[in-house]
């Protein structure tokens, strides 16, 4: 994880920007703490790999946060990134092929070129905007 950037409050990681020269390796690759809520991670294999299928158990799991994942399909964005006080501590700048794993904290985004477009990826289930979160 040489290329990726984390920003942090004190020991908390905040924010997590893969860039695409990071993200999209051979072979299966996760940008993740297993004590995350979210789990981030890219796989890429040649041709013939096959990935053995599998069913997941049912596993009681307590989230105490949202967690998101954005992936730039095409475009940039800046990602202004908050610490657990509301006071902006980083401004991110993703284009395409990037991936920003928002784990605490607050975000915004600036979107930076017409045409972008963004794949949101997060945890639930979503209880509504009025619970879920709070404007800046």
């Amino acid at each position: 994880m040489t290329d990726v950037v984390e920003i942090k409050e004190d020991d908390l990681v905040l924010a997590r920007h893969i860039p695409a020269s990071a993200a999209w390796s051979e072979g299966l690759n996760f940008f993740s703490q297993d004590s995350e809520f979210i789990q981030v991670g890219v796989w890429g294999y040649g041709e013939g790999k096959e990935l053995k299928a599998h069913i997941h158990n049912e596993v009681k799991r307590e989230v105490l946060w949202t967690q998101e994942v954005l992936f730039v399909r095409q475009g940039r964005i800046r990602a202004n990134v908050f610490d657990t006080q509301e006071q902006k501590v980083a401004e991110l700048e993703v284009s395409a092929g990037d991936i920003i794993i928002l784990l605490r904290g607050g975000h915004g985004y600036d979107i930076l070129e017409d045409g972008t477009q963004v794949l949101e990826i997060k945890n639930g289930p979503y209880v509504g905007p009025d619970l879920d979160r709070r404007r800046l």
